[in-house]
């Protein structure tokens, strides 16, 4: 198998699903808006995108399943699964704030080998496989080299479900406010992990995240020289619900600063 050839390859379809996505945003009414849960939206552009990608995606590997957030397939696939987000940033995208993305990871075994976040807006497609750098369109990227959180940009999410923690996890969010020159919140968990691959943010923490909010991204971090954990320090971040990741600088004053917060 080829990793890079079928990482093109998923590039360039991933970038066909974004034309659609442009195509849409300004045809989209509340009317075409569901609710999944509280706060949790889905409409026909989520849909239609998921199923464009799964059609193109089988042809690349048909032998893998998916695992896709809007699940309009079943194919599980015994060794390679796709894990995709169709439109990660659906509340932007209704409120057509131009900050969205396309996120396709995949994995073999319990291991992600391939990544691509494109976002449309900026024509931005960032991608890795296993064993290579990390690219932002054709170009190498990798995470910033600041030293302490005292001179760094993080950013951050807030769940949509499971408030449990939102006590001690606003309380960290004030932490950042004041020991740090900014904290940031752009809506998608896979445009955060790129910013981080490519040194626009230094770190970025949430938790009550998805297997496709955060396989590709996770991967593209860490091919660009990045270290990623859930908040436990450990590496169940892809099924876990909860991330951290940052340049191996810093990801270890981050972690400290959030597993006292999120015990």
């Amino acid at each position: 198998m080829n990793l890079e050839i079928i990482c093109k390859q998923v590039c360039d379809v991933a970038k066909e699903a974004g034309k659609f996505l442009l195509q849409e945003i300004n045809k989209i009414s509340f009317k075409d808006i569901k609710e999944k849960g509280t706060y949790d939206f889905v409409t026909y552009v989520d849909t239609s995108s998921e199923k464009f990608l799964i059609n193109k995606l089988s042809g690349i590997l048909p032998e893998a399943g998916f695992i896709a957030e809007e699940n309009t397939v079943s194919e599980k696939g015994e060794l390679y699964k796709w894990i995709i987000d169709p439109l990660d940033g659906t509340t932007n995208f209704v409120h057509k704030v131009p900050l969205y993305s396309i996120s396709i990871a995949l994995m073999k075994g319990d291991e992600v080998i391939l990544g691509v976040i494109y976002e449309p807006n900026l024509d931005e497609c960032f991608y890795a496989w296993k064993g290579s750098k990390a690219f932002l369109n054709q170009k190498e990227i990798s995470v910033s080299e600041n030293q302490k959180i005292l001179n760094s940009l993080i950013a951050t999410g807030f769940p949509y479900y499971d408030y449990d923690k939102m006590e001690q996890y606003i309380k960290l969010f004030v932490w950042f406010v004041e020991n740090s020159p900014g904290i940031r919140r752009l809506g998608s968990a896979a445009v955060d992990l790129t910013y981080v691959a490519c040194g626009r943010f230094d770190g970025f923490y949430e938790y009550g995240l998805s297997p496709w909010d955060v396989a590709a991204g996770a991967l593209i971090v860490q091919q660009a020289g990045g270290k990623i954990y859930d908040f436990k320090g450990e590496s169940n971040y892809v099924f876990g619900k909860e991330i951290i990741a940052a340049n191996n600088i810093i990801i270890s004053e981050l972690l400290e600063v959030v597993r006292k917060y999120m015990k």
